[in-house]
């Protein structure tokens, strides 16, 4: 079994040894910086299956880090939040962040977020259960390459938005619950006023646009959660 490489970045150097001797315990190979600098250049270079960001670091923020990764990367990134700082955390979403840990965290509840993210993130095998296409509409997804068409053109979306697509194509013209949502697509229960679901659907309708009737192709369902559109 390929062993995924992390990376961690956070000016905490003493959080830093004590995460990273953890994720060795637990089977992965992990690089740590406290430069955010080096952090934006070690992301790109393609060498890693996942980022953990702080977001909270000197001369460069974590939520600048991502956004630098963004622009040309969609490797998976989850983020180190201050506990109950909501505007970082839904910054970071928006800007294309995965998920989140609030700090302080247990090394266990980090590990645990890595493989829930890396476990969604990696390409399936050919099991009996993961199709080699999904349609819907104007919509192809290839769950195998991870990969999404729209309207016939290549869809930029990041590890999470594709998840959540996923999910809602699968139930194309039936609403599913962002608790559904949630277990798919970040591997957690959703939390109480947890709005990471509906941040990525937010992300995912502005990338779809609307349809020649001017509605968004995700309608929210009161009460029941997100509809993709079927035509």
């Amino acid at each position: 079994m390929t062993v995924a490489n992390i990376l961690l970045v956070d000016d905490d150097v003493e959080l830093l040894e004590m995460l990273k001797t953890y994720l060795e315990r637990e089977g992965f190979a992990v690089t740590v910086t406290d430069d955010p600098e080096v952090g934006v250049e070690a992301a790109l270079s393609g060498e890693f299956g996942l980022a953990v960001l702080d977001v909270m670091m000197p001369r460069m923020s974590g939520i600048e880090v991502l956004s630098h990764i963004r622009r040309t990367s969609r490797m998976p990134v989850l983020m180190l939040t201050a506990k109950g700082d909501d505007a970082d955390r839904i910054i970071g979403l928006e800007l294309g962040a995965d998920d989140y840990v609030p700090k302080p965290c247990t090394p266990r509840e980090l590990v645990a977020r890595v493989r829930a993210i890396l476990r969604r993130t990696q390409p399936a095998g050919h099991g009996d259960e993961v199709p080699a296409v999904i349609e819907s509409g104007r919509l192809k997804l290839f769950p195998r390459q991870r990969r999404a068409e729209w309207e016939g053109k290549q869809l930029d979306l990041t590890s999470t938005e594709f998840n959540l697509l996923e999910a809602l194509a699968r139930s194309a013209g039936r609403p599913v619950s962002k608790d559904a949502l949630s277990e798919m697509a970040l591997g957690r229960p959703l939390a109480r006023f947890d709005r990471s679901i509906d941040v990525h659907i937010s992300s995912i309708r502005r990338k779809l646009g609307t349809s020649p009737a001017g509605r968004s192709w995700i309608q929210t369902v009161v009460r029941l959660g997100y509809q993709l559109v079927k035509e």
